[in-house]
């Protein structure tokens, strides 16, 4: 086409005021593109956000996690308050995720850690601005877009272990003595001349003086000539097979007791025997001297010793203290205390008490020997005589000063374990060698024990382990008072007594050793659920 043609329709066009039409349609496409514009930058400023909310989201669950500088800082706080290592580790973590993604500018987080009481709470605030693309059409319009703003929050809750003490209250009162099992029982029956006159079996129940005294007099009472002592609890620290071959065959028949034992094993079996002139002039050393003892006898049936139901509690103590020890249970440092209290007539409470190190030797060792504090008339700290169940409540009571909530270690929650079996014997005997006054007839605790409904009543919780006392039998209705009797009649209330000072679900039994630790293990359980679920 000529260049005038061009020029002449050029000039029509713009005399033409339809073309208005198309200016219109320019003017009126900006805001359409806009929208199309602004559709695609919003869809990408979301993308964006789902990314820096993901990390925020990680940030303020991780920075309260299991074993994170927040957690430790603040399980080991005193007071409530704003947790600085785990704002950090918060920040941290959310600018770690968030250098994973491109496409933002101008990033801003505010992390906050806070404790409050046994409670951990993290948030994590964040802002960022997404750079715009499309939406710059507008500014045609005279805006002046060039970023979105996007920002999120997001929060996160857990909930600290709880500091808890645990009073051990142990019953080493001579009926806890007793050997553990049948078997064990037959054993020592076997072989201990305590007060074979009296008791046909041996006197296992309470004959644990090792110096001379008037249970174990030459004068008739002794199977045979034992200078005076009782050796029930020395015959249970030496081996068995040791001391039936230290022991002689007396020709003369001079001496009551008869050797039951073994028949099978032993050629002393059914003979009259009696210790060797040289080790009963030399009781109670000289025994030792031939016999090398155990200070505990932690399993039963081992040709070592003889195990007593005070060795078996010791077992189960020990175990108990592992447990407690183990990474299952134990979260943070110091997270429980155990303490050890045997008790007679009197609490001891220099014994063991409440510790964190639940595998130094000085705990172990005291759990391991607690039979060793089987009355010995000797120690002021326990008293000597019968048990006074009220007496170590009591002093229980006065021991524990305040019950916290567990979110501290100097807010601590308490619980009291009680092992015993159960009966409360009123009698007394003066420390050392003093006379004995009080009765000796078998009772309980009472119901309702007003020690026990103290503890209960300022938030201790009080779980008790009743091993069921053992009959006696045969028994000897002329002795001491017919005390064998009493002691009999009285078995029924036990259980019931002692569930009464108990808190309501916390009452145990066990039997045997094994079923002691499997108790124990299951009453600790039982305190950590019943602590969460009451703070």
């Amino acid at each position: 086409m000529a260049m005038p043609q061009v020029l002449n329709r050029v000039t029509r066009f713009l005399r033409d005021n339809r073309a208005n039409v198309a200016v219109t349609f320019a003017i009126a496409s900006i805001p359409t593109i806009g929208a199309v514009g602004v559709a695609v930058d919003y869809s990408m400023a979301t993308r964006m956000q789902a990314k820096l909310q993901s990390a925020a989201d990680t940030a303020a669950v991780a920075s309260i996690s299991q074993n994170s500088a927040g957690y430790l800082q603040a399980s080991q706080m005193l007071t409530d308050g704003l947790v600085p290592n785990g704002a950090t580790e918060a920040s941290n973590i959310f600018n770690g995720n968030a250098a994973n993604a491109t496409g933002y500018q101008n990033k801003t987080v505010t992390p906050t850690v806070t404790k409050t009481g046994s409670k951990l709470t993290s948030t994590v605030t964040w802002s960022a601005q997404v750079p715009v693309t499309f939406t710059k059409v507008f500014n045609l319009l005279g805006a002046n877009w060039q970023y979105l703003t996007i920002s999120g929050s997001s929060q996160a809750t857990a909930s600290l272990p709880l500091y808890l003490d645990f009073y051990l209250m142990l019953d080493v009162s001579g009926s806890m003595g007793l050997p553990s099992t049948a078997s064990e029982a037959n054993r020592l029956q076997w072989l201990n001349p305590d007060n074979y006159r009296q008791y046909p079996t041996g006197c296992t129940l309470a004959c644990h003086f090792p110096f001379q005294n008037a249970a174990c007099t030459d004068s008739g009472t002794q199977g045979y000539p034992t200078n005076g002592y009782c050796l029930g609890y020395m015959i249970s620290r030496v081996s068995p097979s040791g001391y039936l071959n230290l022991l002689q065959i007396d020709s003369t028949k001079s001496y009551p007791y008869v050797y039951n034992g073994d028949q099978t094993t032993s050629s002393k079996y059914g003979k009259h025997l009696v210790l060797p002139s040289t080790v009963k002039s030399g009781l109670p050393n000289s025994l030792n001297n031939s016999l090398p003892p155990v200070a505990n006898c932690p399993t039963p049936g081992t040709d070592n010793c003889i195990q007593l139901r005070l060795d078996a509690v010791g077992y189960a103590v020990n175990q108990l203290l592992a447990t407690a020890n183990s990474p299952t249970y134990l979260k943070i440092p110091n997270q429980f205390r155990v303490g050890l209290y045997p008790y007679i007539t009197s609490l001891y409470t220099s014994y063991a008490p409440l510790t964190s190190n639940l595998t130094g030797s000085a705990i172990t060792t005291a759990a391991a020997n607690l039979a060793t504090l089987l009355d010995t008339n000797t120690n002021s700290n326990l008293g000597s005589g019968g048990t006074n169940q009220d007496a170590a409540l009591y002093a229980m009571n006065n021991l524990i000063s305040s019950v916290g909530d567990g979110s501290a270690s100097n807010n601590t929650i308490p619980y009291v374990f009680m092992i015993t079996d159960g009966a409360v014997t009123p009698q007394t005997k003066g420390v050392p060698n003093g006379g004995w006054s009080g009765s000796n007839h078998d009772t309980v605790i009472p119901t309702p024990d007003q020690n026990c409904t103290n503890l209960r009543s300022k938030g201790v919780k009080v779980s008790i382990l009743y091993i069921p006392y053992v009959p006696i039998n045969p028994v000897n209705a002329s002795f001491a008072n017919d005390e064998d009797d009493y002691a009999n009649n009285n078995i029924p209330n036990i259980s019931k007594s002692l569930q009464a000072c108990a808190s309501p679900g916390f009452y145990y039994e066990a039997n045997t050793p094994q079923d002691i630790a499997d108790a124990l293990k299951a009453m600790f359980q039982h305190a950590l659920v019943e602590a969460h679920v009451s703070n």
